[in-house]
């Protein structure tokens, strides 16, 4: 029907457009949209039939991995195609965001707030938690926060219909798969209802938005129902959360990381994931703790994060830090979990406000890759976003320059590289 409609509104127009240009045009105009019509009714045919297929042969898989047929045929038996899932999926943001943009928008002054009243509310709870697993409360109820703005939202989209619609798109099919074999296991587990199974467009569930399968191997029935069940049960999302956290390797008695002073005239040789290097190090280049106060810890290792630049706040991650990525492999999001619970745990903003920047399109960050492949500055094939390797050929091209060295892409860097 909306396919429909919309060639409808195009054939309306197009009679608009005739009314000026006369009769004979129009003729030639309704013809090709009749043809553009007729095509995109086979298309969309085609996609439904394939679609059909597909859910035929995923209720088999469904079956020989031991879900019920009275679970497979309740739950695929009547299962939706969603584009819109599709849509999402292969979405590339035009712009990269910035630091400031992301930061301002998930640490903000009343998720503070709101998180220093749940850590009081659940507070029993989340000591119990950390005597089990040995995550500090102030980390649960940041990722708490971060997830699902503390349980206010958890995802509207239907789980089974947008797993199904992702297993048989053939870009990601087989994960999709087993995700989607995952679910009904657990809709048939716990008697969960279609309904009730709502979450992400990428089929992410709960409080804390586990996927189908980390939900199968870390959700805790915490509460003694009978059930593991993230959707409606705080108790068993933070304890689910704690586990999972526990079992990515979270280091007991250690902080996630800590925003950090940069000494004048550092150099900048070494920063980023890959360059680990341990505290005495750190403090022997000069670097502080906000206050002014030597680093920790000596022996510990470290990796230091640059994410608005040499401008902006510097922050040094340990191995927790690399925990938290494998919850999201995203650095400005372990930046903002673990900022996010040393506030919520009472520390002071940023000790650097993060300057604001423009976002920069992919188009132009995938030119300054290019240029910097032409230069002998070898970055990998360029793909508009900007990964390990183009950080390091960045940071070497800005060191040939005479640039600060910070692999942050400033509007300098595009100069040297004469990109507008």
């Amino acid at each position: 029907m909306v396919l429909i409609f919309c060639w409808l509104q195009i054939i309306k127009f197009l009679i608009l457009l005739a009314v000026f240009r006369g009769v004979s045009i129009l003729k030639k105009l309704l013809t090709y949209a009749s043809l553009l019509f007729a095509t995109g009714l086979h298309s969309a045919t085609a996609l439904a039939q394939d679609f059909d297929t597909c859910v035929v042969a995923l209720k088999e898989k469904a079956l020989a991995a031991g879900v019920s047929q009275a679970t497979v045929e309740s739950s695929l038996g009547k299962v939706k195609y969603v584009a819109r899932v599709i849509e999402l999926d292969k979405k590339q943001p035009e712009f990269s965001q910035t630091f400031d943009n992301y930061f301002s928008k998930r640490v903000t002054d009343w998720r503070v707030k709101e998180g220093r009243r749940l850590l009081k509310e659940h507070g029993t709870l989340l000591n119990k938690l950390k005597q089990e697993y040995g995550i500090p409360p102030q980390y649960l109820v940041a990722f708490w926060g971060l997830e699902t703005n503390f349980g206010s939202y958890k995802g509207k989209m239907p789980v089974i219909d947008s797993l199904t619609t992702l297993a048989c798109d053939p870009r990601r099919s087989d994960y999709f798969t087993g995700e989607l074999i995952q679910a009904l296991k657990l809709k048939e587990a716990y008697q969960f209802d279609n309904e009730q199974m709502q979450g992400s467009w990428a089929g992410a569930m709960g409080h804390t938005q586990f996927m189908p399968s980390a939900y199968a191997k870390y959700a805790v029935d915490a509460d003694g129902d009978g059930k593991a069940d993230l959707f409606n049960s705080t108790q068993d999302a933070l304890s689910s959360a704690a586990n999972f956290l526990n079992q990515l390797g979270w280091a007991r008695n250690e902080r996630w990381g800590r925003e950090v002073l940069l000494p004048k005239g550092y150099d900048f040789r070494h920063l980023g994931r890959n360059d680990k290097q341990s505290l005495t190090t750190w403090a022997e280049l000069g670097l502080t703790q906000v206050s002014g106060k030597a680093l920790s810890t000596p022996d510990m290792q470290a990796a230091l994060y640059l994410p608005a630049g040499h401008s902006g706040p510097a922050f040094l991650g340990y191995d927790n830090f690399d925990v938290i990525m494998r919850w999201n492999r995203s650095e400005f999001y372990a930046i903002a979990v673990g900022h996010l619970a040393d506030r919520i745990n009472g520390a002071a903003p940023l000790h650097i406000t993060p300057p604001k920047h423009d976002n920069i399109s992919r188009a132009k960050l995938k030119l300054l890759q290019e240029k910097l492949n032409e230069k002998g500055f070898d970055v990998g094939k360029p793909d508009g976003v900007l990964g390990v390797n183009s950080r390091a050929g960045l940071q070497a091209f800005q060191r040939s320059v005479g640039l600060v060295a910070d692999g942050f892409p400033s509007d300098d860097t595009f100069s040297a590289l004469g990109i507008k």
